[in-house]
């Protein structure tokens, strides 16, 4: 086999392996991230104190009116999304 075919065939293979460890890499931080604010949510009901009935009837009373609220802004889609400013770990 020519050896430039030869060179760029090994450099694919290894440009391949290293798309997969990043691919990898992303899905961790992106678990990482969800499982935190994930936390961030569990805290701030719990530092409410408040019933699991009260959280459940608040839910239903404040969701019309926040998917409204989003509609009206702009701001459609996942908190990811619409975080891309943040600073990358």
């Amino acid at each position: 086999m020519n050896t430039k075919i030869q060179r760029i065939s090994n450099e694919i293979a290894k440009t391949k392996v290293k798309i997969q460890e990043q691919q990898a890499r992303l899905r961790d931080l992106e678990r990482q991230k969800t499982e935190i604010e994930n936390l961030e949510i569990v805290n701030a009901v719990r530092a409410m104190n408040i019933s699991f009935a009260e959280l459940a009837e608040l839910l239903r009373q404040t969701k019309p009116s926040s998917l409204a609220a989003l509609a009206t802004s702009g701001q459609v889609g996942s908190m990811s999304e619409n975080n891309n400013d943040e600073e990358d770990i």
